[in-house]
């Protein structure tokens, strides 16, 4: 694994000693590492949505108070973006399969060959920046589809309906020279080269 200085890998973890074996381990191959001994101190530190770094949540099953699962199920109503590894005894394996289905990235079985974190944890960091960008990209295209005006998005809705100026026109009790002129902003404001690429950046926020 190569240093990489924009991510940081989060570990929540009521255990001290595991805590500080994980942050070592990991600035050992160049890995920025923070950690948190229970869920709620983890949640008061959350960075906003839009604002994350490329990374991976190390979450453990068992803690007190909020239990890991109990926290990732309250993350993906959030839409953390982050993968979520689990961190598992032998007798919690269930749980961890429970986690998968409900959607975290993989789980660890304690005690665990400091490799095979490594490995899950490069792996996570690859779905991160790709999640990451893709994010930003609808947020991105997002913000050009607020800046259309009403009669743009009008056009739009038109447009993506596959209709013909002509028809737009009369729908919209406009000239087809009106409508042309939405249609050419449309296309500008939201910086597609052609209808395809257009209904591709709409489809992007689906």
């Amino acid at each position: 694994m190569s240093p990489t200085d924009d991510a940081l890998i989060l570990i929540v973890d009521d255990d001290e000693a595991m805590r500080n074996s994980m942050c070592f381990l990991f600035a050992s191959v160049g890995l920025q590492a923070r950690a948190w001994d229970a869920a709620d101190a983890f949640l008061a530190d959350l960075p906003a949505p839009g604002t994350m770094r490329p990374g991976a949540l190390v979450l453990d099953v068992r803690m007190p108070g909020m239990s890991g699962l109990e926290l990732q199920r309250l993350l993906a109503a959030r839409d953390f973006p982050l993968p979520i590894v689990i961190v598992t005894g032998h007798g919690d394996v269930q749980m961890a399969v429970e986690a998968l289905k409900a959607g975290a990235f993989d789980f660890i079985e304690k005690p665990f060959k400091e490799q095979h974190l490594l490995d899950l944890v490069e792996a996570a960091l690859r779905v991160s920046r790709a999640r990451l960008t893709q994010d930003a990209q609808r947020r991105e295209i997002a913000a050009r589809l607020e800046r259309l005006a009403r009669r743009e998005r009008e056009v739009l809705d038109g447009i993506l309906a596959g209709k013909a100026n002509k028809v737009m026109a009369q729908d919209l009790d406009l000239s087809i020279k009106t409508i042309e002129g939405y249609r050419a902003a449309v296309m500008a404001k939201m910086q597609a080269g052609s209808v395809a690429e257009l209904v591709r950046l709409i489809a992007t926020l689906d």
